[in-house]
């Protein structure tokens, strides 16, 4: 049962962290990508479209999947809540403390997916904007 109060403790909450020093710092890359950002270099719209959409894929997977992770550290912390029950009987501490672990899993995948979500739609907005100057260019 520690084990597995130790995998979502470390397991869960660890790779969302992951997923959002992954998400910030594709972020960033992508904003200095865009500031940097020379139309003239790009021969078509393809593959402009191609330099700009870089990385947006990847931000968008973390989006979507964040709330999934969070969700499943929840049904795992609401599983040792039970398990809890069970091998020692009905102690209001120990359940409180485990539901308290399910709902910490549950915000920290929903932080995530929202600061995503705010990232790649700046990025897309970007993109949109580069694609329209370079349509006014041509």
């Amino acid at each position: 049962m520690e084990y597995l109060k130790f995998a979502i403790d470390y397991g869960i909450m660890g790779l969302l962290f992951l997923m959002s020093i992954l998400s910030l710092g594709l972020f960033i890359e992508r904003i200095f990508f865009y500031k940097a950002l020379t139309l003239s270099r790009y021969k078509t719209k393809k593959s402009l479209e191609i330099a700009l959409s870089d990385h947006l894929t990847t931000i968008a997977t973390i989006t979507s999947n964040a709330p999934y992770i969070g969700l499943l550290g929840t049904v795992l912390a609401i599983m040792l809540t039970f398990m809890g029950m069970s091998e020692q009987g009905i102690e209001a501490s120990k359940i409180m403390s485990s539901l308290a672990l399910a709902l910490k899993t549950t915000a920290m995948g929903l932080i995530v997916a929202i600061l995503s979500m705010v990232f790649n739609n700046i990025l897309v907005r970007y993109s949109e904007r580069f694609l329209a100057v370079f349509d006014e260019e041509v």
